[in-house]
């Protein structure tokens, strides 16, 4: 597989990330990227940026040092009826919406009931792209229902590269991954690699996840940055 795009990362915006835009687009370039996104922490996420930042983000440059860069948001999921944290309003101007669970934002039960309820929930709206790292033990997944949803949604489950690097927070994110990349065979749903990085040097960083596509001998036509125009059709509203 020939990756050329990073979806998922942070700059020092997130509250918890090291480096400017610039920095990251420079080194994902270095690391052959193509085109990175960077998907700020949504408001309820403790440290990270005000609803003000993406509101102004089209005065942003598109490109610099010749590699693209799309502008959009990691929201939190906050309950089981897949409340995020930011409005359709704006959401629909962001070129790539990301929803995600985390540890401080979610307040619903951490049941494999509730916590698959919230994602299929968060899947009915229009303006969310991706499913970010539905990888953590911490919070249960009946993942024969999340893959099926997913295709019906026409939403992308990523397979997070932070997630299973041997530093990860995240309980059981490997085994989780080897169980939904089958169920995504299976009903041929398609997923995302990204970096989820949080400092310069991951940025374009897909490595983990890579490798373990290529462990479970993964089909490259159900990876979508694996080929532009499959991500262009889960990205309706961004430019690649």
């Amino acid at each position: 597989m020939n990756i050329k795009v990073d979806t998922h990362s942070h700059t020092l915006v997130s509250g918890h990330a090291y480096n400017t835009i610039q920095e990251m687009a420079k080194m994902a370039k270095e690391h052959g990227m193509e085109a990175i996104a960077f998907t700020e922490h949504a408001p309820e996420m403790p440290g990270t940026c005000g609803i003000f930042y993406f509101e102004n983000l089209k005065i942003v440059p598109r490109e610099r040092y010749g590699i693209k860069m799309l502008f959009g948001t990691e929201l939190n999921i906050m309950d089981s009826e897949g409340t995020v944290d930011m409005r359709d309003g704006l959401l629909k101007h962001l070129d790539i919406v990301i929803a995600s669970i985390h540890t401080p934002c979610f307040c619903g039960e951490r049941t494999k009931e509730a916590v698959t309820r919230a994602y299929v929930n968060v899947m009915k709206n229009p303006y969310i792209n991706i499913i970010g790292h539905p990888d953590d033990s911490r919070f249960p997944i009946d993942y024969d229902t999340l893959v099926a949803a997913a295709g019906e949604h026409h939403k992308l489950l990523e397979v997070n590269n932070s997630s299973l690097n041997p530093l990860s927070f995240r309980v059981g994110a490997r085994d989780n991954y080897i169980k939904m990349l089958e169920l995504c065979r299976h009903y041929g749903t398609s997923i995302i690699i990204n970096s989820d990085a949080h400092c310069a040097a991951d940025a374009g960083n897909q490595r983990f996840a890579f490798e373990l596509l290529q462990e479970t001998d993964f089909p490259p036509e159900l990876v979508a940055n694996y080929s532009r125009k499959l991500l262009q059709d889960y990205l309706e509203r961004a430019e690649l």
